[in-house]
This record gives C-alpha cells, structure tokens and sequence, in this order.
C-alpha cells in the first residue's frame, strides 16, 4: 500500500493508523499546495480532489477521505482493535466520533490556516472551536481514550486535529483531561514514528 501525504495535515491520520495496525506500506510526499509529487508529477492524476490522504492498494485500487481511510485499515487487522466490529453499537460510536472530529473540528481549523480568511471571523471559528474542544474535555473525563480504555483510529484521528489547535491560537492547555490525553497519545510509538517520518531532512 501507499499512503500520499503531506506533513502538518489530516494525513497524520492515517499514518498513525497504519503504524498501528503494523502494515506494510510506503509514504509518498504530495504538495497541496503545487499539486505535485516529490518526482515533478501531477498530483491531481492521483486525486483530483487535490488532497491528501489517498491510500493506494497494491491492486491500484484509492480511497480519499480520511474516516473512511481509517476504518479500512482498522478492519484488515481486527485483532488489533483499532475500531470495534461493524454493525455493533460500539461500531457507531466510533463513526459518530469520527464524523464530529471531521465536521465539527477539522473544517472549523481549515480557515485558521488561510492567510485570506478576515480576522474577525478567524475569532469566531476560535471560539466555536473551544466550545467544541471543552465539549470534548467533558467526554474525556474518567476515560484513556474515546471510546474507553483501548486505542481506536478516532484516537489518531482527534490527536492529529486537535493539535492544530497551538499554531493557531486555539488553546488547549486550560482543559485538562483533553491535554492529559494528548500527552497520552503522543507518546505512543506508532505517533512517534509517524511524526518522525513526516519530519523533512534537516
């Protein structure tokens, strides 16, 4: 497999799910922003959409949206239970999680990174963000991870996301159960590596 990615970005995602779960893949570097891979070929030919992540099967086979990237690789290892059996209520409480970090979370940072997004409206999307995160602290409350004490792909998921939160002025620290738990899942070895990888030479 191959997963295009580009550091700093939801890609990380995945990533982290696919150093979990313990499989064989490739990292291929894609630029969002020259739409060009590290050899000078056209990115959109791979994604048209223009972003990252796709996860490339050995049969050509490419998926593109993270969620759905996630559970895929969560379902080829289930005894790594990186997301509960499909079809339980435990299955949708994962989807839920991942639809709320990717609607709620994840589009509300994309303008933060925009240097044409006004102002104003940057201190809006910062504070619908903290209430969102503070609603998050709330359910972190007594629990490791989000659905309890194991790992699942929404952990990676939320870790990646939620971490943006410091190069744009959306803190973190006051809410203590949510930074206690991005402390936890920064230190496990799968994100280490995974952020390791993404680090360009020095």
């Amino acid at each position: 497999m191959k997963l295009y990615f580009s550091p700093g970005t939801c890609s990380l995602s995945p990533h982290i799910a696919l150093r979990e779960a313990g499989l064989p893949f490739s990292l291929v570097f894609a630029s969002t922003k020259t739409k060009k891979l590290a050899d000078g070929s056209d990115f959109l030919a791979i994604n048209p959409k223009g972003q990252v992540p796709v996860l490339e099967l050995d049969d050509g086979t490419r998926f593109t949206e993270g969620p759905a990237i996630v559970q895929y690789i969560a379902d080829l290892v289930p005894a790594k239970q990186l997301a509960p059996p499909n079809g339980t209520v435990a299955r949708v409480r994962l989807q839920e999680w991942l639809n709320f970090i990717t609607s709620e979370l994840h589009k509300g940072f994309a303008p933060l990174f925009s240097p044409t997004t006004p102002e104003d409206y940057k201190a809006t999307l910062r504070g619908k963000l903290t209430e969102r995160l503070q609603w998050v602290d709330g359910q972190l409350a007594g629990r490791d991870y989000l659905l309890g004490d194991g790992f699942s792909v929404a952990d990676g998921y939320l870790f990646t996301v939620a971490g943006w939160g410091q190069y744009v002025g959306v803190d973190v620290k006051p809410m203590a159960n949510l930074s206690a738990y991005l402390q936890r899942v920064g230190a496990r070895p799968s994100v280490q590596a995974a952020q390791a990888a993404e680090r360009p030479p020095k």
